[in-house]
């Protein structure tokens, strides 16, 4: 599994936005593409909310990433 880390500016980031800044696609269009499809897991669990908010400490997975979330 590929281990990517986001290092959160604010508060919290969009999940559509985390997709698309952390390079797992184009677009924040393309990230809630992605979340609608059900392939998104936040902490385990599927997302399905394509505006849902990250914060530090979360873990979000597509397929065989991860992205760890950590405050900057």
């Amino acid at each position: 599994m590929q281990q990517l880390q986001f290092d959160l500016d604010g508060e919290f980031v969009e999940l559509n936005q985390l997709l698309k800044l952390a390079g797992l696609c184009d677009s924040g269009g393309a990230g809630k593409q992605i979340v609608a499809s059900g392939m998104v897991k936040v902490d385990g669990v599927q997302e399905l909310r394509k505006t849902a908010k990250i914060r530090a400490g979360q873990r979000v997975t597509l397929g065989d990433v991860s992205i760890s979330v950590k405050s900057a």
